[in-house]
């Protein structure tokens, strides 16, 4: 079996070329193949086609490529928490194709099955299907590009929208382990669309948290086999943050409090009072 472990991340994306589609791992900012994104950032690739639930935030992930002008079209299904993306969208400076999110990841899965389109009832009766979305606007606020209708045919009765696989160039995924034949293991919600990612792309790159000699994987616990992957690469200090912290400082609706309003000493309260003392403390998420 090929070695496919290459030192580095930059080593890893070094054949990237301006112009690439690049299928992204991650939800949220969980899973986040951040080494590789660094890595692409460095290496100052531009004019990227990204095919991700979402695009990062303002400082992080695909956001630092977007911050920098170098994603000039995106297929997202979840593009909030990030203002620049909505000031390069409204101004003309990206084109972004808004995609439901579970048709995202089936147009993945197809595209690393082998299978070319697919109907889903998802979008009809909508401008998904109908046509019309504002995919770029133009430097004056109006449409320069709006999405083309799509077919629609009823199967028994009901109405679907036919929507194409994708297979994008590259494939760039964050796993928890993975042996050097490029068999991985996710962990928890990193399972989001780090698997399809993986199967869609020409080319696959992983970064994963720890290395491991083939055989030592129950392969009954192997996400994605490593037909899929072509490089693996060691990213085992890379960062890791949690989107939004919540803290309760009361207790839940219905329980008791003391005379101060607060909620009575045991196990909420002490939940609490670590919650308010870690509120500006990121804890990193084992396998996140």
């Amino acid at each position: 079996m090929i070695n496919k472990v290459v030192a580095t991340a930059e080593e890893a994306v070094a054949d990237i070329p301006d112009g690439a589609s690049l299928a992204v791992g991650g939800f949220g900012l969980c899973g986040i193949p951040v080494s590789l994104i660094d890595a692409l950032h460095q290496a100052g690739t531009s004019e990227l086609e990204t095919v991700s639930n979402n695009c990062g935030v303002d400082d992080w992930g695909l956001g630092i490529l977007l911050r920098d002008g170098r994603i000039r079209r995106t297929i997202s299904s979840y593009v909030g928490e990030n203002k620049e993306f909505a000031r390069q969208y409204l101004a003309g400076e990206l084109e972004v194709v808004l995609t439901p999110q579970g048709t995202l990841a089936e147009k993945l899965r197809a595209g690393g099955a082998g299978i070319p389109a697919f109907y889903t009832k998802a979008g009809v009766g909508t401008q998904v299907s109908e046509g019309g979305l504002p995919q770029k606007y133009d430097a004056d606020g109006g449409i320069a590009v709006a999405s083309a209708p799509k077919e629609v045919r009823t199967f028994a009765g009901v109405d679907y929208v036919l929507e194409e696989a994708l297979t994008p160039d590259f494939g760039l995924v964050h796993a928890w382990k993975g042996d050097r034949h490029g068999n991985l293991v996710f962990h928890a919600t990193a399972m989001n669309f780090n698997p399809l990612c993986a199967m869609a792309g020409r080319i696959t790159i992983a970064e994963v948290e720890e290395l491991v000699e083939p055989g030592e994987l129950d392969p009954e616990h192997i996400h994605t086999p490593g037909i899929f992957v072509q490089r693996v690469v060691l990213a085992a200090s890379a960062e890791k943050r949690i989107e939004k912290r919540t803290v309760a400082l009361t207790a839940p609706s219905g329980l008791p409090a003391n005379q101060s309003g607060s909620a009575p000493a045991g196990p909420y309260q002490n939940a609490a009072n670590q919650n308010a003392a870690n509120q500006d403390v990121t804890t990193p998420q084992a396998g996140a």
